[in-house]
């Protein structure tokens, strides 16, 4: 199986510096957040209906642990399953439909992000590092261009993919055959519940967690000479669908299962293990599958 890590993707030169930059409002991203924000608190005061409620659920589900959990963050970026390439394709279409950016832009920020959190010394934007609503504030709505930022290599057989430079490129678009299927089903009532309010829940709620999960909770796990760690969330597993085991997932970042300890609740895992069943899923790596992270100590 061909992969690549984070540490791979990113290719520093002499002139790189990972902390040399500024913290940038982000208009896009800013004013896509805040619409989906309004439009779907309007959709509760307006329709606060249980059929557009339980659409809402369904799709926070489908799309988040499916789409982003198992596709997007656990086979696209870290490759640590195979699926036939049209299952992949659905998978991460389905990532996209969370609403934080197509597969290029999700390989791009997570593999900074993880390559900022390897160095020796960790800026506040990758780290999340500020204050609680400095944080969200940045993660939602800024970036944090860096003034000699390393050169960024996805491998080949993803970034010529002709579907992945069309969704990447669509991303946003991508919303309106949903929004369209949704109000020939039910109206404005399930638009803004199922495509407004899902995203903005689903944004905030990747913020929360990845928030949180750099700065308190369970270590299970620890990698010495690393300035950002990660820290399990417990009690959250059946709703973030095994992201908040980000202890496991620094230790073992190459690991299918996230939820590696006994009652470390991780439906994505159980989903991809489901998949493996029905013979749509292979190659998948868990915690052994490779030598041990230097530095990585129990705690």
């Amino acid at each position: 199986m061909s992969h690549l890590h984070a540490t791979e993707r990113v290719i520093p030169d002499a002139q790189t510096s990972a902390t040399l930059g500024h913290i940038r409002w982000e208009p896009v991203k800013s004013l896509w957040t805040l619409a989906h924000m309004a439009l779907g608190l309007a959709g509760i005061a307006l329709f606060p209906q249980w059929d557009a409620a339980l659409l809402f659920a369904l799709l926070c589900g489908v799309t988040i642990c499916a789409g982003h959990s198992v596709g997007m963050h656990r086979l696209l970026i870290h490759r640590s399953f195979e699926t036939p390439r049209w299952l992949e394709y659905l998978l991460v279409w389905l990532g996209t439909l969370v609403g934080m950016a197509g597969p290029f832009g999700m390989i791009r920020a997570h593999d900074m992000r993880d390559w900022h959190q390897r160095q020796t010394i960790c800026p506040p934007h990758p780290s999340h590092g500020a204050g609680f609503w400095r944080d969200m504030w940045w993660q939602m709505h800024c970036h944090f261009p860096l003034t000699h930022p390393p050169r960024f290599a996805i491998e080949p057989r993803i970034a010529q993919s002709r579907f992945y430079r069309f969704l990447d490129a669509t991303w946003m678009a991508q919303q309106l055959p949903l929004a369209i299927l949704l109000f020939a089903l039910g109206g404005w009532a399930y638009v803004l519940w199922g495509v407004c309010l899902r995203i903005w829940v689903s944004l905030t709620g990747h913020w929360l967690i990845g928030h949180y999960a750099h700065h308190r909770g369970h270590q299970g796990w620890r990698v010495a000479g690393l300035p950002v760690q990660g820290y399990n969330l417990p009690w959250l597993g059946l709703i973030t669908f095994g992201e908040n085991w980000h202890s496991n997932h620094h230790a073992f970042p190459h690991s299918t299962q996230l939820g590696v300890e006994q009652g470390q609740s991780d439906p994505g895992y159980w989903l991809i293990r489901s998949l493996a069943l029905l013979g749509l899923a292979r190659n998948i790596r868990l915690p052994q599958s490779e030598p041990p992270r230097a530095g990585l100590m129990r705690t």
